[in-house]
């Protein structure tokens, strides 16, 4: 399969399925679409996120070996807000290396409070941070206080994640204390 061609040829969910089947659990099939997403012309770069982040969620271990560059590549000016949905949401099915702790912590916080932010990054942004939390009660006050800034602002989608985050770090605080 030439990947390129088939990821300028058509963006749906069909192809991102057909791609990330290809793909599978192959690690040398995955740094050519690793290739694409962090070197490609900014169409690819878009279009391939989705397909890394599907790729994330069925084998979450061909994440770990890339994760410095994806973090990397999602802070990048003028990057497209599907690669930062797509790392994010990518974050939720992996066990974040502890060396890459401080710098998602660090995202994800500047994502949830950023208001020009689309509600998706925030909200993966904040399941992420509510993972994390279980390993690091540390951060727990942080993101209640955080979250708690959003809820008069937030609508539907953005408040519901809201309130489901704040109960789960409820039960930790609880389990913690």
């Amino acid at each position: 399969m030439n990947l390129q061609t088939e990821i300028l040829k058509e963006h749906s969910k069909r192809q991102v399925v057909k791609i990330a089947g290809w793909i599978g659990s192959n690690p040398n099939r995955f740094k050519k679409l690793m290739e694409l997403f962090l070197h490609g012309e900014p169409i690819e770069s878009q279009r391939s996120a989705w397909i890394v982040g599907y790729c994330g969620e069925k084998h979450p271990e061909l994440i770990t070996p890339w994760l410095s560059a994806m973090l990397k590549k999602m802070q990048e000016p003028d990057v497209h807000c599907a690669v930062k949905r797509n790392v994010t949401r990518t974050l939720r099915y992996i066990e974040i290396p502890r060396k890459h702790l401080g710098k998602v912590v660090t995202i994800c916080f500047n994502e949830i409070a950023n208001p020009s932010s689309p509600v998706a990054i925030r909200v993966f942004s904040m399941y992420v941070l509510a993972e994390i939390a279980k390993q690091e009660p540390a951060i727990i006050n942080e993101l209640r206080v955080t979250i708690e800034q959003l809820l008069p602002y937030a609508g539907g989608g953005l408040l519901a994640c809201s309130r489901k985050v704040l109960k789960q770090i409820d039960k930790m605080k609880k389990i913690v204390v």
